[in-house]
């Protein structure tokens, strides 16, 4: 496979164990990404993670705007194959029928449930036993495309937003090297996606954040872990942010969104059955900390029977 002329796009960290496998046992002869993006409270311009493991490796690196209007340089490429793993825009059709042996995507999800942009979190959310990988060809459509292979994980209670996608990064390096070979050769499976098991999983956004505590205390605790360790689920006290990074289910009793138990480690919010018990937080404006550190900053007991929006 070595003399195989791929182009990768991808852009985070979920793209890159993918990536490195590919340059380990292809010709990457591009990587196509997303432009340098100001990152943290001092706004550096930073590269994305699979930038920086293209330029470790010496490979150019492309980064449009939109894809949809500056493509011609991938053209000039000729490549047997494109590759794409989270890039994070629509691929036009003059790319999909670019290289003879097809535009391939690997999506984090056991397809056709979960096509679109937040598979992982949607699963996390809606309290999924299970996941996995789908290797597909690409069409016009949003994941839409032919089924080459798929493979399914198991989802713990202990998993989060962070952990499952590593466990699913590493499975799709497994499988895009496993099926290389019988693409090459054609002799893939290729399977159509049934239309009548199809669901969606948009993007999160910032309203999704918010923490409702008229929901379940295991659907909030859903809520968590799909958004742990970023961007993170929040609620409001007295006009402030606070995001959760760490809590568990307990029993508790009391008017639903209040606090109804303050420690010297934790707090406890009620939900609609019961109490979401809080130990690590982050405070708008100010780093991650325990419950504890918090505390020793902020008088507890003003805590006490507060209610949350």
């Amino acid at each position: 496979m070595k003399k195989l002329k791929v182009i990768f796009m991808g852009t985070p960290l979920f793209s890159v164990p993918i990536l490195k496998s590919l340059i380990e046992n292809t010709n990457v002869i591009l990587v196509v990404t997303s432009p340098d993006a100001y990152v943290g409270r001092k706004k550096i311009l930073t590269p994305c993670p699979v930038k920086e493991v293209a330029l470790e490796a010496n490979i150019p690196v492309y980064s449009p705007l939109n894809i949809k209007e500056s493509y011609q340089e991938i053209i000039d490429k000729q490549p047997d194959i494109i590759i794409t793993c989270a890039y994070g825009q629509i691929i036009p059709k003059e790319l999909i029928e670019l290289p003879h042996l097809g535009c391939i995507n690997i999506h984090a999800s056991l397809l056709p449930k979960y096509r679109g942009g937040a598979p992982i979190h949607h699963a996390i959310l809606n309290d999924e036993k299970e996941t996995g990988i789908t290797i597909m060809y690409m069409d016009e459509g949003m994941d839409s495309g032919d089924i080459i292979s798929k493979q399914s994980i198991r989802i713990e209670e202990t998993d989060n937003l962070e952990t499952l996608s590593n466990k699913l990064s590493l499975l799709g390096k497994e499988m895009i090297i496993k099926e290389l070979p019988l693409i090459i050769n054609h002799k893939n499976n290729r399977e159509k996606q049934n239309l009548n098991e199809v669901t969606y999983a948009p993007i999160i956004k910032r309203e999704h954040e918010r923490i409702d505590f008229n929901k379940t205390a295991k659907q909030v605790f859903d809520l968590v872990r799909a958004l742990s360790p970023e961007p993170l689920a929040y609620f409001i006290i007295d006009n402030i942010d606070y995001k959760v990074v760490e809590c568990n289910i307990v029993e508790s009793n009391g008017k639903i969104g209040t606090i109804t138990n303050v420690d010297k480690d934790s707090f406890t919010i009620m939900a609609s059955d019961k109490g979401i018990r809080i130990t690590k937080i982050k405070p708008k404006g100010k780093n991650i900390m325990t419950v504890r550190d918090f505390f020793n900053g902020y008088n507890k007991n003003n805590f006490i029977n507060k209610e949350v929006i």
